[in-house]
């Protein structure tokens, strides 16, 4: 990836009128973890032109150790000044792709996966918009480090005397909007120590790079306020878990809406409807990319308005797939399934994948289920067509590895590495012994 010198040389400038003395590179595995290089501030113009090398072997999903050579590469318009409430010493952070020595793209990079079918969309005529709700937990920390104890016990958009954490979800805005990232609401959310925050819609590698660059700023906020930020799916039992409810949208190049239309009864385009009954169509097949820790499935239980069953609606909030009230640029649907456990450039992949692949092949939509799922018995559901999600992190993965729309997504080495360690990791679960089982059955059997 070439930068334009002028970019190039506009960051330079600013690294050294700003006395910039470090920098960040990063970049994420295959699980979304971020990873990134330190370098000195006189590294800075070496490591974009040219890249600074790094071992792939220890980064999940990347390399085996006789491929381990990889080479990160800064993109320059990324570049940001972190604030001093994040760093101490004045430090910048750019986010890379990453690059074989050849100077080939590597196939391991999970960004290249979702710029890749964002490209497909384009030359279909779309540019496709995506929004997060982000939700997580503080928790009180003690002198061996986080608790499950919540910050308060507030509950859905109580006010400050109650809501404990305004001033940390403050702390978490200002933050941000210094890094270019512009806020759209904050607010605690249903559960004691539940908060969210939401940033204004953008392109899908935008928003990505924003869900990174938030769930960093978070842990570091929470830390300097003595607590721990979770992005854990279901940490409480009994209690609703945290999720990424996603709003998407498919643009064109004159900035239009494709999901609106002014003639249709509900302001929902044909193509709004092929897109939707795509999603609909494999979203079994994606639940492992969008769901990818055995913690995630603890959520996706029927009662704390996490979807289970595989519908839609327009005002109905235990369908899977719900159309906010909005005309024209506001016209969008919302996907309730997707957490913040994982990769998100591979969640925006392939659920633009989907809807492409939806819009492809004309899907015809099912009809829009309004009322409450939850109290249906299995018969009327069965009448009505509606299916449920995977119920585990080993269902997932079965129905993830028979998907050629995912092994076209990702391709064969994201495909089969992630398959690969999220297998391992779901062996490792299922054959311990917990608690629960303890007290359930040692005596008792």
């Amino acid at each position: 990836m070439n930068a334009e010198p002028s970019i190039i040389n506009d960051v330079l400038i600013k690294a050294e009128n700003e006395q910039v003395l470090f920098v960040r590179l990063q970049f994420i595995d295959i699980l979304g973890i971020p990873k990134n290089i330190v370098i000195p501030s006189n590294r800075l113009e070496e490591a974009i032109k040219e890249g600074i090398p790094f071992d792939g072997s220890s980064i999940a999903g990347y390399a085996t150790i006789e491929e381990s050579d990889k080479i990160a590469k800064p993109y320059p318009k990324s570049f940001v000044i972190l604030p001093e409430e994040i760093e101490k010493r004045k430090t910048a952070k750019l986010n890379c792709d990453i690059y074989e020595p050849s100077g080939k793209r590597c196939l391991a990079d999970t960004k290249y996966a979702l710029e890749r079918i964002v490209e497909k969309a384009k030359k279909m005529g779309y540019l496709f918009n995506s929004g997060p709700e982000c939700e997580f937990f503080l928790f009180k920390k003690n002198e061996v480090g986080p608790t499950l104890k919540p910050n308060d016990s507030a509950g859905y958009f109580d006010l400050s005397h109650r809501d404990l954490a305004e001033g940390v979800r403050a702390d978490i805005s200002l933050a941000l909007n210094k890094l270019g990232i512009q806020t759209y609401t904050s607010h605690h959310e249903v559960s004691a120590g539940q908060h969210e925050i939401n940033f204004q819609y953008a392109d899908a590698i935008t928003t990505a790079d924003q869900i990174i660059t938030l769930k960093y700023v978070t842990k570091v906020i929470a830390t300097k306020h003595e607590l721990h930020a979770s992005f854990m799916p279901k940490p409480l039992f009994g209690k609703s878990g945290s999720g990424m409810h996603t709003h998407m949208s498919l643009f064109d190049f004159k900035n239009n809406n494709i999901f609106y239309d002014k003639n249709d009864a509900e302001n929902l385009s044909k193509t709004g409807r092929f897109f939707i009954a795509g999603l609909l169509k494999y979203v079994k097949e994606l639940t492992a990319i969008l769901n990818p820790t055995v913690n995630s499935y603890k959520r996706l239980v029927p009662g704390y308005e996490a979807p289970t069953y595989i519908s839609w609606a327009h005002r109905n909030r235990s369908t899977l797939i719900r159309i906010p009230a909005g005309v024209e640029n506001a016209k969008r649907c919302e996907l309730r399934s997707p957490d913040l456990s994982g990769n998100p450039y591979l969640q925006f992949a392939v659920m633009l994948a989907a809807g492409l692949k939806g819009i492809e092949n004309k899907t015809p939509l099912t009809k829009s289920v309004e009322k409450n799922i939850y109290s249906l018995n299995q018969k009327e559901k069965t009448n009505l067509g509606i299916e449920s999600l995977p119920e585990s992190l080993g269902h997932a993965l079965n129905v993830m590895s028979g998907s050629e729309l995912l092994k076209e997504t990702l391709g064969p080495h994201i495909f089969e590495n992630f398959l690969h360690v999220k297998k391992e990791e779901w062996n490792n679960y299922r054959t311990q012994v917990t608690p629960w089982e303890i007290n359930k059955y040692l005596r008792a059997i």
